[in-house]
This record gives C-alpha cells, sequence and structure tokens, in this order.
C-alpha cells in the first residue's frame, strides 16, 4: 500500500452542491430545530463536510410563530442587548420576542449554534426565516424536510 494515496480530501467552494430545504418549524422544539438547522447550514450531514469550507445548504423555516419552548422558558428565558448609550440595556423575554418578531427568535437560537466569525456569518446568510406558510423562495425549488428524521 502507498501511504501517499490515502491524503485527505478537503471540500472546494466549487465542488459543493447546495441543496434548498423548506422546514416547517409548527410545534417544534425551538432548540432542537435550532441545532439541527445549524448542522444543515454547516453540511454536517454531507459525505463532503469539511469544517473549514461552507458545505452546507439552504434553508427555509415557515410557521416560525407556531415554534414552541419547554418548561418555562417562554416567560423566564430573557435576551439582552445595549445599544451603547448609557441607559441602552434592554431586556426582553422570549414571550415579548414571540409576539412582537417570532422570525428573529428562531434566528438567535440557530446563530448561537454557528461559528462565531466570518465562515459562520457566511453559513447564517443561507437561512431564511418567515412567519406563516408562504416564502418567496418558490423558484429554487425546495424539497421539504422532516426534522424528525434526520439525527
Amino acid at each position: 500500500m502507498d501511504a501517499l494515496s490515502y491524503k485527505t480530501q478537503s471540500a472546494k467552494e466549487q465542488e459543493v452542491q447546495r441543496q434548498w430545504y423548506v422546514i416547517d418549524a409548527t410545534d417544534q422544539v425551538l432548540g432542537r430545530l435550532a441545532s439541527k438547522v445549524a448542522k444543515i447550514l454547516r453540511g454536517k450531514y454531507k459525505p463532503i463536510y469539511t469544517p473549514h469550507a461552507d458545505t452546507g445548504d439552504y434553508v427555509i423555516i415557515i410557521n416560525a410563530e407556531k415554534v414552541r419552548l419547554t418548561g418555562k422558558k417562554l416567560t423566564d428565558k430573557t435576551y439582552v442587548r445595549y445599544s451603547g448609550y448609557p441607559g441602552g440595556q434592554r431586556i426582553d423575554t422570549a414571550k415579548d420576542i414571540l409576539n412582537k418578531h417570532p422570525e428573529r427568535l428562531v434566528e438567535m437560537a440557530v446563530k448561537g449554534m454557528l461559528p462565531k466569525n466570518r465562515l459562520g456569518r457566511q453559513m447564517f446568510k443561507k437561512l431564511h426565516v418567515y412567519v406563516g406558510p408562504e416564502h418567496p423562495h418558490e423558484a429554487q425549488k425546495p424539497q421539504p424536510l422532516n426534522l424528525n428524521e434526520i439525527k
């Protein structure tokens, strides 16, 4: 056996085949939904996965307002943001965000599970979250994906 013939292959940007998936968030637990979506965005379900390259697929999440939180997270979980000005710290509960902007709740959960660098920001751009069952990406022919089937 030639030891040089077993080199590790890294994915190149031209070799990556990207798919579009549509996921219905109705009655999905937020954290479990976010972790599976983050794996799809990173490309970890693909055999060509390379940690330093963006090999992931595009994900469309519909019905973001119907996502579920377990336990008392709806009232007890807080999100802190700060404008940078004195007295500019705002604290919102998950219930407040779900009522005002439900898509942001899903986006924040997924973004927290992606790498915190340029690559993670590039992966996050492939996520599209919408309130309601309609989305404007019919031209890409997204395939419906059932999250209960993937691990």
